[in-house]
């Protein structure tokens, strides 16, 4: 196997958090704020991989813990949203998380042989969420910093997506389109 263009960490364990609810409340603004997070404007990302929020659809966020601090938040989302139309489900087991690192192109060209989206900085800044399919699995990726972005997908393909990232991040398959 050749040298790979850019590294790929499993991020696993990670803590993670589901809330399906109305986010425009003040609820959901509350019982995050208490943690110190906050809601992120549609299509973004507060906070860090260890400690933040991702904006998945209008009533749904994704909220990343340590790993032993997700039931406490799934109690304290509960208790905030008690008698409301909502879910809050510790999702920890059921997802993994890669970390992907090396120079800002090679990252968004290995990325961009897998998924549909469009991988231009403009299109795809740091701290912007996107959820897509990579290769024939849901996946939600987004840039932490230049050269690294975080992807979660479920955790019955985690092997299949690791699999996948390093073939296409192998040297030699560069395409140049950065």
């Amino acid at each position: 196997m050749s040298d790979p263009l850019i590294r790929i960490e499993d991020a696993s364990p990670m803590g993670m958090v589901t809330l399906r609810a109305e986010l425009n409340d003040g609820k959901a603004a509350s019982a995050l704020a208490f943690s110190g997070l906050e809601i992120p404007a549609p299509h973004q990302v507060t906070g860090t991989p260890e400690k933040g929020v991702l904006w998945m659809s209008p009533d749904e966020l994704m909220i990343m813990t340590l790993p032993d601090a997700s039931d406490a938040m799934v109690a304290t989302l509960n208790e905030a949203f008690e008698g409301t139309h909502s879910l809050a489900v510790n999702v920890s087991d059921a997802r993994s998380a890669f970390r992907l690192k090396g120079r800002d192109a090679l990252v968004r060209e290995v990325l961009a042989k897998l998924t549909p989206a469009d991988m231009r900085p403009a299109s795809l800044p740091v701290g912007r969420l996107r959820r897509t399919r990579l290769a024939q699995v849901p996946a939600a990726f987004w840039f932490t910093g230049d050269g690294e972005a975080m992807l979660i997908c479920f955790r019955s393909v985690g092997g299949y997506v690791f699999d996948l990232l390093s073939k296409v991040a192998e040297e030699g398959t560069e395409v140049g389109y950065f």
